[in-house]
């Protein structure tokens, strides 16, 4: 953050010293500061994106600009400008900003930070922000170390993740902070960033005066993917490659050769594309499933996973209405394995586009949960003694399998009148085909057996 100076101590970093000149290309070890670190806003008018939080008038800019700050927990992508909203507010508050990494901090690290937050309170009456990084790598007694902390005033919390925070926080420190979900910056917003770099000279790429070609300029900002560190960290790279102070389009592209898609594997982009992906198979759009296979393959989704997801969906979705789809995944999930990328890709491509043409149908889903209901909820009653095996002497003493009717050798081969399920049950229906294709002719199938099943059993009456 520009006009602030950081220093390590036990797991804590501390920005409270002013910078000088001889502070904004090195850190205190010595090292260079990355651009993306000297380029850190400091001030609200500089902050790049996230106008839904922070245009005028907006309650989280209100609450910066006013002092008047409460626990929060910033959620959103990697390089969206979570930790640096954390030292706006904590500047524009006049408050001391500590903060730690879930990833390499403990419980020994919170003491600590509460300790100091305790000490400067009582000696100069002066709150602290406790930023935590990656705050959903905490685990549950790691959250709870500060909660007390945080009730009493000695810390104001804010936190930043890049996961769900109702799936990675306890519910204790989600009712004490707010949650704002912040959004990927727009190709736009980064471009305007990379230019802005580019035109402050003393912050900027080590005093140097660069130009860059808008195509060269775009291309950087698409290949950011949202992230404002990604570019400037392409943009640093670049300007180490510039020849004559030009940034030219050869070494942009190959600076930017290689760059994936923000997936992030089991986390939250990944359920949210594999949900998408189901969604527009159900929903027939071959189009918007196509997108999304590409999207998950793009950013690295290892294509067996999808293939596995993909033979639920045929299962699910399209069922008897159309049973060659599930044939047609199993089939391109064989391909997957025997012949890999990208022969298989395309394989799964092929089974994705089918299914979402094809017609739909969950009745056989529908039908399966229903029966597993049934099953739970009824217990464990008898197999009726008509449909019970009988190998031994003693079975069919005992009546097993007596009076079974054996459907081939009934009319048309069906046994009509036959009950199949236990007596306690009556007469029950899972499975309701729907009117789209094949199950159009499945659906009158049964239909003409269940009156033969009607009359067979009037008739015996």
């Amino acid at each position: 953050m520009a006009g602030v100076r950081g220093t390590l101590d036990h797991g804590v970093n501390r920005y409270n010293a002013p910078m000088n000149e001889d502070d904004l290309f090195s850190r205190d070890d010595g090292a260079p500061r990355p651009l993306a670190d000297r380029m850190r806003p400091s001030t609200l008018d500089e902050f790049i994106g996230q106008r839904h939080l922070l245009a005028e008038g907006k309650p989280l800019r209100r609450a910066i600009e006013s002092g008047r700050l409460h626990s929060m927990i910033f959620w959103g992508p990697p390089g969206t400008g979570k930790t640096t909203l954390a030292r706006l507010l904590a500047g524009r508050s006049g408050f001391a900003f500590e903060t730690l990494s879930a990833v390499l901090a403990g419980v020994k690290d919170i003491r600590a930070a509460v300790d100091l937050a305790h000490r400067r309170r009582s000696e100069d009456g002066r709150g602290t922000v406790l930023f935590i990084d990656e705050v959903h790598r905490f685990n549950k007694g790691q959250q709870d170390a500060f909660l007390p902390h945080v009730e009493d005033g000695t810390l104001l919390f804010v936190g930043a993740t890049t996961e769900n925070p109702s799936f990675e926080l306890n519910n204790a420190l989600l009712s004490r902070a707010r949650v704002y979900v912040l959004k990927s910056l727009p190709a736009d917003a980064l471009s305007d960033l990379l230019r802005r770099t580019l035109a402050d000279v003393p912050r900027g790429l080590g005093g140097q005066q660069l130009t860059i070609g808008d195509e060269a300029l775009a291309m950087m900002a698409e290949a950011a993917d949202g992230d404002a560190r990604r570019a400037l960290n392409l943009l640093e790279i670049a300007s180490d490659l510039a020849d004559a102070g030009v940034i030219g389009d050869e070494v942009v592209a190959e600076v930017c050769s290689g760059q994936v898609r923000r997936f992030d594997k089991g986390g939250e982009a990944f359920y949210d594309q594999i949900s998408a992906l189901h969604k527009s198979v159900r929903g027939s759009s071959p189009d918007g499933a196509l997108y999304w296979l590409c999207r998950m393959l793009d950013g690295g989704c290892d294509p067996l996973y999808i293939a596995r997801r993909v033979v639920r969906m045929a299962s699910e979705d399209i069922g008897n209405a159309d049973p060659r789809a599930l044939d047609i995944a199993l089939s391109a999930w064989n391909v997957q394995q025997r012949l890999g990328s990208p022969e298989g890709e395309l394989a799964i491509a092929q089974a994705v586009v089918y299914m979402a043409s094809a017609a739909k149908s969950n009745a056989v889903y529908t039908a399966f949960n229903a029966g597993m209901d049934l099953a739970r909820k009824s217990g464990s009653l008898e197999v009726p003694i008509h449909l019970r095996n009988a190998p031994s002497r003693l079975m069919k003493t005992l009546g097993y399998g007596e009076a079974y009717r054996y459907a081939h050798d009934e009319p048309g081969a069906y046994a009509a009148g036959e009950r199949y399920l236990p007596d306690e049950l009556g007469e029950r229906r899972l499975y309701e085909p729907v009117d789209r294709g094949l199950e159009i002719q499945i659906g009158e199938k049964l239909a003409r057996l269940r009156e033969l099943d009607r009359k067979a059993r009037e008739g015996g009456q």
